[in-house]
């Protein structure tokens, strides 16, 4: 672990991006947050983590950069490149479901969430959270509505959830720099090469309405390029059904 990164380990928490947002003016940038076991973890549109038992990765980490504030909304994109480059150690072959859901064998592994801090008119800082499935039993999925996977499951072995996040961090802050000043282009080839979604035939839930079409690419902004009859529709959020 670098040395200007510092790691704070709860035992037992409700959420590790709710306890980093309550305490971010006392937490340094880039710290790290995780924790044995979590209670009330959340994804993308208050979808409920479900935590699966101790050996999986609960993990948020603060960040309070000082400029390009204009990329914070793809963060989330970099860190699904990250974690799919972090698996792929493991010998597996991961993909990305616009915007940042992680599959594996078309399964979910992880779930990440950002949330920034505001108080008044002042930024405070982001929390980039994230859990991975890194040790579970196929018993343990009955509790879940969708198709989800396990990296133990996947390669057969017990897996170091530390280990495992220290490679995942420090893959982060390898390239998070370049990524602030460059934004989501600096992602961008490699996150095509992960993407699962493109040249099909979607429906994608919005706010309060959904799209259908041909996912025909991705901006350099990371939106999502959807084609309906001629039609073309860019979307900078949504939920592929």
């Amino acid at each position: 672990m670098k040395d200007n990164l510092r790691e704070i380990f709860l035992e037992n928490i409700d959420s590790t991006n709710l306890w980093a947002k309550t305490n971010i003016e006392e937490l340094e940038d880039k710290t790290i947050v995780f924790a044995g076991a979590q209670t009330q973890g959340r994804g993308r549109l208050q979808r409920k983590w479900v935590d699966l038992g101790k050996g999986n990765l609960f993990m948020s980490i603060v960040l309070k950069p000082d400029k390009n504030y204009e990329h914070y909304a793809n963060l989330t994109q970099y860190l699904s490149v990250t974690l799919c480059k972090t698996l792929e150690e493991y010998g597996i072959k991961p993909e990305i479901k616009w915007p940042n859901d992680v599959l594996v064998n078309g399964k979910k592994i992880a779930g990440i969430l950002a949330e920034t801090s505001v108080k008044g008119t002042k930024f405070k800082g982001l929390v980039l959270g994230i859990g991975v499935n890194l040790n579970a039993q196929e018993k343990d999925f009955s509790k879940i509505d969708k198709k989800v996977t396990s990296l133990n499951l996947e390669v057969g072995e017990t897996i170091d959830m530390v280990e495992f996040k220290n490679k995942l961090v420090t893959s982060f802050f390898k390239d998070y720099n370049q990524f602030l000043e460059e934004g989501f282009k600096f992602i961008k080839r490699d996150y095509l090469a992960l993407a699962n979604f493109l040249d099909k035939e979607l429906c994608v839930a919005l706010i309060n309405e959904t799209k259908t079409g041909v996912a025909s690419g991705i901006t350099d902004k990371g939106e999502l390029i959807l084609t309906n009859n001629g039609n073309e529709f860019i979307l900078n959020i949504g939920d592929i059904l």
